[in-house]
């Protein structure tokens, strides 16, 4: 395996899910701002191993390999990190840009910043497989798993969010409602993966979480798309 082919199978789920996800906008999208908030979600992917890391050797320190460490390190210092990142791109790059003008594009650009972050995450995990069939196995899998579940929490944070923009009084309590839930179900999905190693049972619980997902952001799109576009942030 060459890092050609690893870049190639790590970006082609993202690039999938990202074109699916674009037909839903009723009125695209320029391609120069697509990028740029891919890119920029690939970027804060670095910032989080580091944080990642840093936040594993805390809990190692002081709860070393306690079941309570390791569950306390995937909620806090995984999927939080990650969902928290990832809303800081949309929030900074998104929020004060002219082309931003529709409650759909809330959940749209919270996605596309999600498949960025997803993008790198997954090359970063395929590089560890040297035999080809191993690549193209873990990379279907998390076409459906992990680079799904990243897009749909993104996208489900970003729904609440677009709510706020209705209620502005109610912005702080839905963005940490969403950020609360999101990372819930990150920190379950992420732990029931872990365990679905020792018991399949586990296995059950992130298919559950996609499932839902999926249902609950495909309902937000057609919820806001019923919304008239007088989004003002």
């Amino acid at each position: 395996m060459n890092w050609f082919l690893y870049i190639i199978f790590g970006i082609l789920p993202s690039f999938i899910w990202l074109c699916y996800f674009l037909r839903k906008d009723v009125h695209p999208e320029s391609n120069r701002m697509v990028l740029k908030i891919f890119l920029y979600g690939m970027l804060v992917t670095l910032p989080a191993i580091l944080l990642e890391k840093g936040i594993d050797n805390f809990f190692f320190i002081w709860f070393k390999d306690s079941v309570f460490g390791k569950i306390l390190y995937i909620f806090i210092g995984v999927a939080l990190i990650e969902e928290v990142l990832k809303y800081l791109v949309v929030r900074d790059k998104v929020f004060s840009d002219p082309e931003f003008d529709e409650p759909t594009d809330v959940i749209l650009y919270f996605i596309i910043a999600a498949l960025g972050f997803a993008a790198l995450e997954n090359i970063l995990c395929l590089i560890q497989f040297k035999i080809f069939q191993e690549v193209v196995f873990v990379t279907f899998w998390r076409f459906f798993g992990a680079i799904f579940l990243h897009a749909l929490c993104s996208g489900t944070l970003g729904y609440f969010l677009a709510l706020s923009f209705y209620t502005p009084e109610k912005k702080l309590k839905l963005l940490f409602s969403g950020l609360g839930l999101v990372t819930l179900l990150h920190g379950v999905f992420n732990y029931s993966i872990i365990r679905a190693e020792e018991n399949l049972v586990f296995i059950f619980l992130p298919i559950i979480i996609i499932i839902g997902l999926a249902i609950f952001v495909s309902l937000g799109f057609a919820k806001l798309k019923k919304i008239k576009s007088v989004c003002k942030i």
